[in-house]
């Protein structure tokens, strides 16, 4: 399933992506976690050290 955690907007949050599809925005690291919690991914903490992060550096949401 590809995961996409998108480059942060002008107020900082971040769109997750499934498969193309949008999941929700993360203003964080939790919120992340939950979308790939709800997509029924249970090592989603694991999974946001991947290469899914675009734009910016992981992990991080200030403002664009």
């Amino acid at each position: 399933m590809p995961i996409v955690i998108h480059r942060p907007s002008p107020t900082g949050a971040r769109r997750v992506t499934f498969c193309g599809r949008i999941a929700g925005l993360a203003w964080d690291d939790h919120d992340a976690v939950e979308f790939l919690r709800q997509a029924g991914l249970p090592d989603a903490e694991q999974l946001l050290d991947r290469n899914g992060w675009r734009g910016g550096r992981a992990h991080q949401y200030a403002a664009a």
